[in-house]
């Protein structure tokens, strides 16, 4: 069953952010475009280098008035040594949730029973909570957070312009579509 158009579950979770311990909860994600980037685990070989690529790319998620999260099933005590210890992680001015309990983790669908972490998965929400893109794949493979901020600036045009869906390799600016009887087998 897809998570495509549903209500983030309900959470409550510390993170790590800027020094400081702080709680993140579904409401806290109310009102703005999110982000959220689970990983398998901290002090692991890919994860840096994702965390590193989302705080190269942070400002651009800053500019379209979007906040990132990084999720792994370790604590946020965890994330705190992660962040202090890691050149790649230290970059990172966004919040690192632990997901001890993995109520994420579950709630997201990408949770790994048998090895109590989660699958790389890549999720954009929209102000009301609604889960409108995901990307889970195996956690050999990383991720390129630029095609994240490709996605999250095409939810955003078409959700300021119903009717219209933005075409393959759609980038902020280019020509959408709108859709309809006079376009069906001319494209």
């Amino acid at each position: 069953m897809s998570l495509i158009n549903t209500q983030v579950v309900a959470f409550k979770n510390e993170a790590f952010h800027n020094g400081k311990f702080i709680t993140v909860t579904n409401e806290t994600l109310k009102g703005k475009w999110n982000v959220f980037i689970f990983m398998p685990a901290a002090f692991t070989f890919n994860c840096p280098t994702e965390v590193e690529d989302a705080a190269d790319n942070y400002a651009e998620f800053q500019k379209a008035g979007a906040e990132v999260y990084i999720v792994t099933t370790d604590s946020h005590f965890a994330h705190k040594v992660w962040h202090e210890t890691s050149p790649a992680v230290g970059k990172a001015k966004f919040p690192l949730i632990g997901d001890p309990t993995h109520v994420l983790s579950r709630g997201f669908g990408v949770h790994i029973d048998e090895d109590g972490m989660s699958l790389r998965g890549t999720f954009i929400i929209d102000p009301s909570g609604t889960i409108k893109t995901m990307e889970v794949h195996s956690n050999e493979i990383a991720r390129d957070v630029k095609e994240t901020v490709r996605k999250l600036k095409a939810a955003q045009y078409t959700a300021a312009h119903p009717g219209e869906v933005c075409p393959a390799k759609w980038n902020d600016g280019a020509k959408t579509i709108t859709p309809s009887l006079d376009l069906v087998g001319k494209i």
